[in-house]
């Protein structure tokens, strides 16, 4: 581990309040970057959603200033301030950045450095670039939903996490941020980066998209070995009623578990699909005579691909996580001290010593603006004005 982080020295600009874009300043800041989280002041309050107080890991790490863009002063103070930064990220609908005159045109001609990253659901372009959305909607325009098992009603199931938003359109932002700022290192050039949370569904799906392209296979559930054609990639409940993920995929792999199932007339038959209907109902009646953890104890150490299906409590009290150190503390005023989940991406520092949660008006405005050129007149004013808080 480097003894600084591993972005120390980047300032990043980021004017969402939700979603990919929080995502990725979140761990932006995870990795050592100066992240600010530019807001809006009271009287204007109400037009980002305000989230949960543990959201984001409850604002670890990161800096808040509260300015009126719509306002002369607080427009002025924010491009002052975009002048000294590194990286801007904003999730406005396409085309409002433009209309506030701060979009990567106005912004580049005063920081022809900067790495200005728009974040939307459906991109800057297309006919779709003005559409609203969530998680589920990217998920569903990319084919996701209709590749996923059904539910027992025939429709598409609601995933457990927000895919899109979060390995979807949140890793696109970090991703494209981080390759941006290499190249500037060399050229010295910024650059304005269409993130697509849709967009970025299409990389998830790229295996079955491929295949469909390449071949004319129409993917979906059970149509191929990762999405339950055969019973060795499969999910199985144990005789306490929890479950087991099966994901046996290389014959030696699907051979052990055979024969720990004491099953193994069935090794020949991994990808025989006259025979996965057999197979199942055997895996099914074999898991179902022991418990989950007993089943978990033998099998996953014996190289068969088998884990437990855990639920959020169970996870957090897995000693696998705990000694690698995911987890970490946070104190609040009002509710004490609490756990939140450290930064888990390799080069993040994990030994964080226990956060304390700010109020949520509480603001470094007077900081940035110092940082941005402001005199001490210059900002008085802004706070009488109300363009500043």
């Amino acid at each position: 581990m480097a003894d600084s982080p591993l972005l120390d020295g980047i300032t990043v600009l980021d004017l969402s309040s939700v979603g990919p874009a929080s995502r990725a300043s979140r761990w932006l800041a995870d990795y050592g970057a100066t992240v600010v989280k530019v807001g809006p002041t009271a009287s204007r309050a109400g037009v980002l959603i305000d989230p949960p107080f543990y959201s984001y890991g409850a604002g670890r790490g990161l800096k808040r200033i509260r300015l009126d863009l719509k306002s002369p002063g607080g427009l002025d103070a924010f491009l002052r301030l975009a002048e000294r930064s590194d990286v801007l990220i904003e999730s406005f609908r396409p085309g409002v950045a433009e209309r506030i005159g701060i979009g990567y045109a106005a912004l580049s001609e005063r920081n022809p450095g900067l790495v200005y990253c728009s974040t939307s659901g459906y991109g800057q372009s297309g006919p779709y670039s003005q559409w609203a959305g969530h998680d589920i909607n990217y998920l569903a325009l990319g084919g996701f939903l209709d590749c996923s098992t059904a539910r027992a009603d025939g429709g598409p199931p609601i995933p457990g996490a927000t895919v899109a938003d979060s390995a979807g359109g949140g890793m696109h932002a970090l991703v494209a941020i981080l390759a941006a700022l290499v190249r500037r290192a060399g050229s010295g050039e910024g650059t304005h980066l269409d993130v697509c949370a849709a967009d970025a569904v299409l990389a998830l799906m790229s295996q079955h998209i491929d295949e469909y392209l390449s071949t004319g296979v129409l993917p979906g559930p059970g149509s191929n070995i990762l999405t339950g054609r055969f019973a060795c990639y499969d999910c199985y409940r144990t005789r306490d009623g929890k479950w087991l993920a099966v994901g046996a995929i290389e014959p030696h792999f699907y051979a052990n578990l055979c024969k720990a199932l004491g099953l193994e007339q069935y090794i020949p038959y991994q990808e025989d699909d006259a025979r996965q209907d057999e197979i199942r109902e055997a895996f099914r009646a074999a898991f179902a005579e022991r418990d989950r953890d007993d089943w978990v104890a033998e099998l996953a150490p014996a190289n068969t691909c088998v884990s437990p299906v855990y639920s959020v409590p169970e996870l957090i009290a897995d000693p696998h996580y705990r000694e690698r150190g995911v987890f970490c503390s946070a104190n609040d005023a009002e509710r004490g001290e609490f756990e939140l989940l450290a930064p888990v991406f390799a080069g993040s520092r994990r030994d964080l010593p226990v956060y304390q949660v700010r109020p949520k008006r509480a603001s470094d405005t007077d900081e940035f603006l110092r940082y941005a050129g402001l005199s001490a007149a210059e900002i008085e004013e802004l706070r009488t004005s109300g363009a500043a808080e």
